[in-house]
C-alpha cells in the first residue's frame, strides 16, 4: 500500500513508518508544508490507498493558554486540513486511521468503546472536537477509524523514555494516591492494530488502543521497578506536579482503565497483554 502519514517524524509515526516499509508498503510523509497548502496536500495524497493522521503537539509539558491553543489547532486543524483535501479529491484514499486518546473518557471510572462518559474538561473536549473532524472524511467516502491512544510502551520515546533514567537512579516512585488508572499499549501491538485494520475493509470505527489489562499508576510503578531492579519508594507529591505541570498534572494525578474491545471482539491478539511484558521488551 501506498500510506500518507501526518507525524511520520514523531515516536509513533517513525516506528510505524519503519515496520511498514519492512512489509513492503510505501510511506509518504504529510509535511506542515503541505498541511497550509491544499495544492501540495492533494499532491501528496493523489495516489494514495490509506491517510494515517499523528500529528499534534505534546500534552506531556505546562499547559499555557499559548500551548492549549496549539494542542488544539494541531490536532484539529491539521485533521479539518486532511479531509477537507479528501473530499476535493476525485479518487481519494480509500481509508482515514486517526487518533485521539483515552483522556477523552471520564477518569477514575472503567470505559470501553460503548461507553459515552466523557471527560468534561479540556482533554475530554479536545479528543471529542479532534475525532468530529475525522469522522467528515466519511463525507469523502473514506473508511474512518478513530484510535484512542493509551500510554504507549516503546524503546527511544515516550513516557517511558522518561521514565527509565529516573526509575535507574533509584528515584522512582508512585504518583499522587497511585491509584489511578493507567491504560497503556505496547507499540508493536499498537502498530498490528494499524495493519488489522488497513488490511480488512470491514475494519472501521472507535478502537481503544490499550492493552487488555490495565493497571494502577502503583501497580505500573511496582512493575517497571521490578523490571529494572530498582527500589520504588519514593512518591511524587502531588503539589510538585501542579507546581511544574499546571494544569497540565492531570495526565499524571488522574486516570481510567480502558480496555480495547472492538479490536478483541474482531479477534485480534495481542503480542504483549501484561505490563511486565511490556516492560521488559523495552528494557532488555
Amino acid at each position: 500500500m501506498r500510506i500518507a502519514m501526518s507525524g511520520a517524524n514523531g515516536f509513533v509515526g517513525s516506528y510505524l513508518s519503519k515496520r511498514f516499509v519492512e512489509g513492503g508498503h510505501e510511506i509518504v510523509a504529510i509535511t506542515r508544508f503541505a498541511l497550509a497548502d491544499e495544492s501540495a496536500l492533494l499532491a501528496t495524497l493523489k495516489g494514495c490507498d490509506a491517510v494515517i493522521n499523528l500529528a499534534g503537539a505534546t500534552i506531556s509539558e505546562r499547559w499555557t493558554l499559548a500551548h492549549k491553543e496549539a494542542m488544539m489547532t494541531s490536532r484539529i486543524d491539521t485533521t479539518r486540513a486532511i479531509v477537507n483535501a479528501l473530499k476535493a479529491m476525485q479518487t481519494p484514499p480509500k481509508v482515514l486511521i486517526s487518533t485521539s486518546a483515552v483522556g477523552i473518557y471520564e477518569t477514575g471510572k472503567e470505559h470501553d468503546e460503548t461507553s459515552d462518559e466523557f471527560d468534561k474538561g479540556f482533554l475530554g473536549n479536545l479528543a471529542l472536537e479532534w475525532e468530529k473532524e475525522a469522522l467528515r472524511a466519511k463525507e469523502a467516502g473514506a473508511r474512518v477509524a478513530i484510535f484512542r491512544f493509551g500510554v504507549i510502551v516503546g524503546k527511544g520515546g515516550g513516557a517511558l523514555a522518561k521514565m527509565i533514567p529516573i526509575f535507574k537512579m533509584g528515584l522512582g516512585g508512585v504518583i499522587g494516591t497511585g491509584m489511578q488508572g493507567f491504560s497503556w499499549i505496547h507499540i508493536e501491538d499498537l502498530f498490528r492494530a494499524y495493519a488489522w485494520v488497513l488490511e480488512e475493509a470491514s475494519r472501521e470505527g472507535i478502537y481503544n488502543l490499550t492493552s487488555p489489562h490495565p493497571v494502577t499508576n502503583k501497580e505500573m510503578t511496582r512493575a517497571l521497578g521490578a523490571v529494572l531492579n530498582r527500589p520504588t519508594f519514593l512518591p511524587v507529591p502531588t503539589f510538585v506536579l501542579k507546581l511544574k505541570f499546571g494544569e497540565g498534572a492531570v495526565i499524571l494525578l488522574e486516570g481510567q482503565k480502558v480496555y480495547p474491545k472492538h479490536l478483541l471482539d474482531e479477534g485480534f491478539s495481542f503480542f504483549y497483554p501484561q505490563i511486565n511484558q511490556a516492560f521488559e521488551a523495552v528494557v532488555s
